[in-house]
């Protein structure tokens, strides 16, 4: 596959909308895109990631809302939002699992993933009778950390410990009902994931060294599942990846067994590496689906992203999109802890929240160094001429 200059999004550059619904062990559900007041300035918020130049954002369904008894479909937490993005002329990537899951439903059962295909055929109904074009869905967000901190290390609900195996399976099999739910209602739908993408040092004592290796090899085990490259009775298939989407933080490379590495230290390997690995692994064009930095390293790191990416689309991966995750300050998820990551602040009480100047003018100077990038990888392409016979 070749980049093209013809892009698939309305924008290069993406709005996330942080929108986390799992409940924390001590029983406490979160409601990020409530916590954030973004459902309630849900219009604003759209218009002022537009006015920064961003008319594609990553937004989520609260599952937990929308069918609170099973079986009926309460939509009032969402057409708001349809609508908003639409009248605001954003493109919207649909979140359909960010972690949380309804009361009522076991997240071990066997009815677990059909449940989830109906909702998410139910809602693509509807997204086709609202907006009449195509969708691109993420059925589950992260299913590697979703199975790693929710039943390896019982960080978040489930809660359990030494079983993220099972659950990684148990999401991979929700997800591919789902991608097979949406296209019963829309055979143009696109699918795209949001894995982690990291990156864990060689360990000093060569006894540890294939250990390492194989939690490299992990972070791909869920994409593997999902286009039925691994374990095939999971329901994966290939045409259920439509876009390879990785999520990179300053805080996905580490040592194994040990701390996080330093930017710039010799151990680091290079995003633009990593990206062009996840190319060429699944020949999928590529999409950095969260990145960001909080307080005033948010500039700084979004310039080494962009530096990166720029390199990538040099060697030739088609990258078709950076989305800036949040783009909104947030409460933490454990302490409520304002979160200094976005864009955007949190809002007055008229909803309008204040853009911090240094990220944003980062974010220009990056979109010119990224056009410019795509223009030389276009030029260099050699022509291709079709002959009808």
């Amino acid at each position: 596959m070749r980049f093209n200059s013809e892009a698939s999004f309305e924008s290069f550059f993406w709005a996330g909308f942080e929108c986390s619904a799992h409940r924390r062990l001590d029983g406490v559900r979160l409601d990020l895109i409530a916590a954030t007041r973004h459902d309630v300035f849900v219009r604003q918020d759209f218009e002022a990631a537009a006015a920064c130049g961003m008319r594609v954002a990553r937004e989520g369904v609260r599952w937990h809302l929308v069918e609170a008894q099973e079986g009926h479909f309460d939509w009032t937490s969402v057409v708001p939002t349809i609508r908003a993005s639409r009248d605001a002329g954003v493109e919207l990537v649909w979140d359909l699992c960010h972690y949380g899951w309804p009361d009522d439903l076991d997240i071990w059962s066997p009815s677990f993933p059909t449940r989830f295909a109906r909702f998410c055929a139910a809602f693509a109904t509807l997204l086709r009778a609202e907006l009449g074009r195509p969708s691109v869905f993420c059925p589950i967000n992260e299913i590697s950390y979703f199975a790693w901190a929710g039943a390896e290390v019982a960080r978040m609900e489930p809660g359990g410990s030494g079983q993220g195996g099972a659950l990684k399976r148990q999401l991979v099999r929700a997800a591919a009902a789902a991608c097979d739910a949406i296209r019963s209602v829309d055979r143009r739908a696109r699918f795209i994931c949001a894995e982690p993408l990291i990156h864990v040092a060689e360990p000093a004592d060569p006894r540890l060294a294939e250990d390492a290796r194989l939690y490299n090899l992990a972070q791909f085990e869920a994409v593997d599942m999902l286009t039925g490259r691994e374990e095939p009775a999971l329901g994966g298939q290939e045409d259920f990846l439509d876009y390879v989407g990785v999520n990179f933080y300053p805080d996905n490379q580490w040592y194994f067994h040990g701390s996080t590495i330093p930017m710039g230290h010799h151990a680091y390997r290079p995003l633009c590496e990593m990206l062009e690995h996840v190319y060429r692994r699944y020949e999928r064009p590529v999409v950095l689906t969260e990145t960001g930095a909080e307080g005033r390293a948010r500039p700084y790191w979004f310039h080494h992203v962009a530096g990166e990416v720029v390199s990538a689309i040099g060697a030739g991966v088609p990258i078709e999109g950076v989305c800036l995750y949040p783009i909104i300050d947030y409460p933490g998820w454990d302490n409520d802890r304002v979160c200094h990551v976005g864009l955007l602040s949190a809002p007055d009480r008229s909803g309008r929240r204040e853009v911090y100047r240094p990220l944003l003018e980062e974010m220009q100077e990056a979109e010119r160094r990224i056009t410019d990038a795509k223009l030389r990888q276009d030029a260099a392409m050699p022509l291709t001429v079709t002959v009808d016979a």
